[in-house]
């Protein structure tokens, strides 16, 4: 599908979550720019977009597009979210070893919807901010 690494402009963003088909997940990652540990993250969660690529990856920086974040807080780093269209499956840190978020992917479908975590329709979210 498509990675998309903010910031940047929030209209493309918004275009490829309004394409994305309804078993597709959205994978967003926040993180922040002077933290060691997400520039490290940031190379394996690119490369782990390209093998899930039926997927739409976003890398956050919380410091830069907070309003990507709703009324939530990031205490560490790094934070996953990962919604599909009927909403919300995760939203918590995860220990950054990529094999982690590698596994939450190819067992999504087992997964329980929580819809009372995290900061809501990334979706809405997105096409908030790019207004």
């Amino acid at each position: 599908m498509t990675t998309c690494i903010l910031p940047n402009a929030l209209e493309p963003l918004h275009t490829a979550l309004q394409s994305h088909d309804d078993e597709a997940l959205i994978v967003v990652c926040y993180c922040a720019a002077w933290c060691n540990t997400c520039a490290a993250y940031q190379t394996q969660f690119e490369a782990l977009a390209t093998q899930f690529s039926q997927h739409c990856f976003v890398w956050v920086d919380i410091e830069e597009n907070e309003e990507l974040l709703g009324d939530e807080d990031v205490d560490n780093f790094p934070t996953l979210l990962l919604q599909n269209k009927k909403g919300t499956l995760f939203f918590g840190p995860l220990l950054p070893h990529i094999e982690h978020l590698q596994q939450l992917l190819e067992h999504h479908e087992d997964m329980p919807l929580q819809p009372d975590i995290g900061p809501g329709d990334f979706i809405s979210l997105v096409r908030a901010a790019a207004q």
